[in-house]
């Protein structure tokens, strides 16, 4: 497919930025005017936290359509891909409006592009355990295959396992995976508050409408409690197809023994120092 870009977009997608993601003074002006010609929806949330359910409902409301942002998945987490994005802020601005849900941390190379391109991600904060729980689930129920990895090699074999076992490698492996996330976007939400939006899970459940006006209007787009209660009840008609699970607080203190739950309680509040949002990632952690 032949597109059709001129000299500044050009430059922009082949210079590099430095060795740690941060962009030229003169290019970042210029990815800065470009990105603030076109809003976006951009859910950075982690696995099992209701992103593809809310996805949907946002595309809904907003009349936008989903496209990816990252160069390929195929079992690593999501880096922004820096020629989607100014494929889409230099398009037809009558396009439909992009709307992505990608599995990333707010490592300091995603949020020097998400600072140059003016994108303000949304986060949604669930009990680790929960999620974990889920993660379980959904691999045990579907083939198992690259694009369900996050920067983690599951096994062929990983149904098959007994039970105790799933539990071990879905702490240890994919555990440190759900704490870096959480510490390095609350540490980026800190630092820059009007970009980045936190969500709450229990708020997600308590009244989803609400929880969707929040992030369309984080993200620039007005809308009303009647589009948005319309929108998430067509997309709760199509929750199986959106692979949401069961979406119950509390799964994963049922599932993961003690020893299980401590390891995580380590990783968030030892090592992390996230005991401000202990309510919200470990709620079954006395």
């Amino acid at each position: 497919m032949r597109i059709q870009i001129d000299a500044d977009l050009a430059n922009a997608v082949f210079t590099l930025p430095q060795s740690g993601g941060a962009f030229d003074p003169d290019f970042f002006a210029y990815l800065q005017k470009l990105g603030q010609q076109r809003r976006s929806v951009i859910l950075a949330f982690p696995p099992k936290a209701a992103g593809t359910f809310l996805r949907s409902a946002a595309i809904n409301v907003i009349g936008g359509q989903l496209m990816r942002i990252v160069h390929a998945y195929g079992g690593r987490e999501a880096s922004p891909y820096l020629p989607a994005l100014l494929r889409y802020l230099s398009g037809d601005p009558a396009s439909p409006t992009l709307v992505t849900h990608v599995h990333m941390q707010a490592l300091p190379a995603n949020r020097h592009f998400m600072d140059a391109l003016d994108l303000k991600p949304v986060i949604m904060l669930r009990s680790v355990p929960d999620m974990l729980c889920s993660y379980l689930d959904m691999l045990n129920s579907e083939p198992i295959t690259p694009e369900l990895w996050v920067n983690s090699l599951i096994p062929d074999n990983f149904a098959a396992l007994d039970g105790d076992t799933q539990a071990d490698f879905i702490v240890d492996i994919m555990g440190p995976w759900y704490a870096s996330y959480f510490a390095t976007w609350l540490d980026y939400a800190r630092q820059s508050p009007a970009r980045v939006c936190v969500l709450r899970y229990s708020d997600f459940k308590r009244d989803p409408v609400m929880v969707l006006r929040t992030l369309l209007g984080h993200s620039g787009f007005e809308s009303s409690d009647f589009l948005c209660r319309r929108a998430t009840e067509i997309a709760w008609t199509e929750r199986a197809l959106l692979r949401f699970n069961k979406g119950e607080h509390g799964r994963g203190a049922a599932r993961f023994h003690d020893g299980h739950l401590a390891r995580l309680e380590t990783m968030l509040v030892r090592h992390y120092g996230l005991s401000a949002y202990r309510d919200d990632l470990l709620p079954a952690i006395s």
